[in-house]
């Protein structure tokens, strides 16, 4: 593979990650108008957001057999146009049970490129470079955040919230055509493995019974669900409690997504001089502090609006690290299977982002504390269950290299 052909996959790999987060950030400035023009509250609008997130969990696990069986291109293709197709329809969404209802949709289509462009990551690179190219998808990913809502904001104040789903269907149109004539094929389909329940069951199962991949998915899951409170939570809080606009929200937004890049790119850095076990233990326990300053801070009111991105910008540096490093570490033991590891693996992150996105609007009382609390709670959550893991990981790797030469013995 040339630098160039290398370059052009990841970058595709990279823009068909951005589907969902595209989806899922453009539209957060158009809340407050999404409500008024529906007739309904911003907790409402904001379980739209919640049935994405299910709509990704769930759709997660039906591709992952499907991109093991079939290959990557065709699955990938049917799910792209039925994103398409759910996002014209949220564009004319006249009531919030159709645009929710039209938001599943969206997102059991738009979930195929997170499964397919990690599964493909596994078939395109070595295993030793797994990590440094999700760190270069997530910096392409990092990208998202900075452009969506301010795009989303603008599109909201010119055309209207309904726009904000026609353009997402445009780009995706686009990345369909790259996808098409440019991207590789990776793993061929498999006639082997079977699609009937009993046998997907026992590919998810196979997986699941890996400790690696059940203690590093769990925690990726749980860690990287800290953003989602700030998705569920962050409009209100920016655009009601402090009185910004659509426009300013887009800023925000853009800004702080600058926390995800460059820890991505010094996440490369540190690979070259720690494991990836390492790297994720610190950035949770920095986390865990960050967070509850930040808790305290906000409860005692010691910030303002500066104040609380300041330390929103701090927490989430943690993210472009925790992200590509679990991943990479989740995906590691598995050829055969990856399509099937990374769907659970998708699932465990998008099920834990919709509970607690959830959890905010449920949480919701005209302050912060719901979106820091529920913040923290993640980090402290996921350090806990790593230590716990690592653990399992240390003394089950023991046990094997004790009972090795005892069979030995014994032949």
């Amino acid at each position: 593979m040339t630098r160039r052909q290398h370059f052009v996959i990841i970058l595709i790999l990279g823009t068909l990650t951005t589907v969902s987060p595209f989806s899922i950030d453009m539209y957060l400035p158009g809340f407050p108008a999404i409500a008024k023009d529906l007739h309904t509250s911003i907790s409402q609008v904001q379980l739209s957001l919640t049935a994405y997130l299910i709509g990704i969990s769930v759709g997660q696990l039906l591709y992952g057999p499907l991109l093991d069986r079939f290959g990557r291109k065709l699955p990938l293709y049917a799910g792209l146009v039925l994103y398409i197709l759910a996002s014209v329809g949220c564009a004319f969404s006249t009531s919030i049970e159709t645009l929710i209802s039209m938001r599943l949709l969206q997102a059991l289509g738009g979930c195929v490129g997170l499964v397919a462009a990690q599964a493909l990551v596994r078939d395109l690179f070595p295993v030793t470079e797994i990590a440094q190219v999700f760190s270069l998808l997530t910096l392409v990913l990092a990208v998202s955040p900075m452009i969506a809502p301010t795009v989303g904001g603008y599109a909201t104040v010119a055309f209207g919230w309904h726009s904000i789903f026609v353009i997402l269907a445009i780009i995706t149109v686009l990345i369909l055509v790259a996808i098409y004539f440019v991207l590789p094929d990776g793993k061929q389909p498999d006639a082997s493995l079977s699609l009937r329940p009993k046998a997907v069951l026992s590919s998810f199962l196979t997986v699941l019974k890996q400790p690696q991949f059940l203690t590093y998915a769990v925690v990726g899951g749980i860690a990287t669900a800290a953003p989602f409170a700030y998705l569920a939570g962050s409009s209100d809080v920016f655009m009601n409690l402090y009185n910004v606009s659509a426009q300013e929200y887009g800023w925000i937004f853009a800004f702080l997504a600058i926390a995800l890049i460059a820890p991505t790119q010094l996440n490369r850095f540190f690979l070259k001089r720690f494991t990836s076990e390492q790297i994720i233990y610190a950035t949770l326990l920095y986390q865990c502090v960050v967070g509850l300053l930040m808790v305290f801070g906000t409860w005692a009111g010691w910030y303002g609006l500066y104040g609380l991105i300041g330390m929103l910008f701090l927490f989430m540096c943690g993210q472009g690290t925790t992200g590509p490093n679990s991943t990479a570490l989740s995906l590691a033991p598995f050829s055969r299977h990856a399509g099937s590891a990374a769907a659970l693996m998708g699932s465990f992150r998008m099920g834990f982002g919709a509970l607690i996105s959830g959890a905010v609007s449920i949480l919701h009382n005209h302050t912060a504390i719901p979106m820091v609390g529920v913040m923290t709670i993640c980090a402290f959550s996921g350090l806990g269950i790593l230590i716990i893991g690592q653990r399992t990981i240390h003394y089950r790797n023991k046990q094997a290299a004790i009972n090795e030469p005892m069979a030995e013995v014994m032949l």
